[in-house]
């Protein structure tokens, strides 16, 4: 079990994402959604992977890509900051990150694969955490967090997305 994190653990920009989380075992939710992950993108049919629900919107396969790339710095940074970085991590675009990727011509398969490495490393890295290093505070894009705002962020931004996928891009 975790406490959850308070305001002041992350900035004003994550607390959509916090709110998505109301369980308190973060490590549980975090592992039970690789399989929500893998289930979801499964039922995307083939057809539908470079589907943008509207111009300039990502495609679903740019949507699960952006979802990896998200997961890949939430997770860096949670291990910086346990580690007890200093300095502040760099600031994430995620606009240029897509832009600049090749999801767009990944297979989907392809990107649930990653992010599911991905999140199976992060949850190895947090689960070793001794209990004080959660609330350990560092600086990403020049604002405050702590390692525990991570773990739930990281939950909230798979929920958003897979919202997002179901109502925007109707695939379930």
């Amino acid at each position: 079990m975790h406490i959850r994190p308070t305001e002041t653990e992350y900035a004003p920009f994550y607390a959509g994402y916090v709110s998505l989380v109301p369980e308190t075992d973060i490590l549980d939710l975090l592992d039970r959604q690789i399989a929500e992950v893998r289930s979801h993108a499964t039922a995307v049919p083939a057809d539908r992977e470079t589907f943008a629900y509207a111009p300039g919107k990502w495609t679903v396969r740019e949507v699960y890509g952006h979802v990896a790339d998200a997961e890949r710095v939430f997770g860096y940074r949670a291990v910086c900051i346990s580690r007890g970085e200093q300095a502040s991590l760099p600031a994430f675009d995620e606009q240029q990150y897509v832009a600049r990727s090749t999801f767009a011509g990944t297979p989907l398969a392809d990107l649930v694969s990653e992010f599911t490495l991905l999140r199976e490393a992060n949850l190895l890295a947090l689960r070793r955490l001794p209990p004080t290093t959660w609330s350990q505070m560092g600086i990403a894009n020049q604002n405050p967090i702590s390692v525990r705002a991570l773990a739930f962020i990281m939950a909230g931004h798979v929920r958003h997305h897979l919202r997002i996928l179901n109502e925007r891009y109707t695939l379930r």
